[in-house]
């Protein structure tokens, strides 16, 4: 590995989104890894069980106070989104408010009957807020195509225009990762919230759960 990648890998798992998407890496891959051993090597899916249990308890530590985000986004102006930014943060805020109440419940320091309950909840929330995030990407993504096909229309300086195209398109493929990741974690929420044989198979969540760690991982990268 060299030294410019490992300065990256470092500043990138000293935030706490990095370290959740390395976390959230581990609990899908060893949610697939039961799967897939389930039948062949009970032991090992036992392991790999664990592993997944063990994971997906320490990202709703590591998430401790995030609720806190969408707060203070709802406190300050909403912008150009209007009611669209409103729905997305509050819908965050729920969803990370009430999975401290999971964790709660699960580790024993609540009633074990609150964590489906307090699940069920967060991941309505979750739902909310993706639905409105990505609501709000696709509208940024059609207005940077646009502002792309005014550009190369014009004349002007090459230079300068090449600038402006470069970050119209960054800025594309950041909203379409995220984008990604939304419409995957929505599929994990929705396997909560309404269950069905599509949503809640391992394979579909194990997937979705890979798709949106490594998006976050894109995302999050050092540049």
């Amino acid at each position: 590995m060299s030294g410019d990648t490992l300065d990256k890998l470092v500043v990138f798992l000293a935030k706490r989104d990095g370290i959740d998407k390395l976390v959230k890496t581990y609990q899908y891959v060893s949610k697939l890894a039961h799967w897939a051993a389930e039948t062949s090597h009970p032991g090992f899916a036992g392991r790999a069980k664990s592993w997944e249990t063990a994971a997906g308890l320490s990202r709703k530590v590591f998430r401790s106070g995030r609720s806190l985000s969408g707060l203070n986004a709802l406190r300050r102006s909403p912008g150009e989104f209007g009611a669209l930014a409103v729905l997305a943060n509050a819908g965050e805020m729920v969803y990370f408010f009430f999975d401290h109440f999971t964790w709660l419940s699960r580790v024993g320091v609540l009633e074990p009957w609150l964590a489906r309950r307090a699940s069920f909840v967060s991941a309505f929330g979750e739902t909310i807020g993706y639905v409105f995030f990505i609501i709000m990407d696709v509208i940024m993504i059609r207005r940077g195509i646009r502002q792309e096909r005014k550009l190369l229309g014009e004349g002007g300086k090459e230079k300068e225009k090449e600038t402006e195209l470069s970050k119209i398109r960054m800025d594309r493929v950041m909203r379409l990762m995220g984008t990604a990741a939304n419409l995957a974690d929505l599929v994990i929420a929705i396997a909560d919230i309404e269950p069905n044989p599509f949503c809640n198979h391992a394979v579909t969540l194990g997937i979705s759960g890979l798709v949106s760690a490594w998006a976050g991982w894109y995302r999050n990268w050092p540049s």
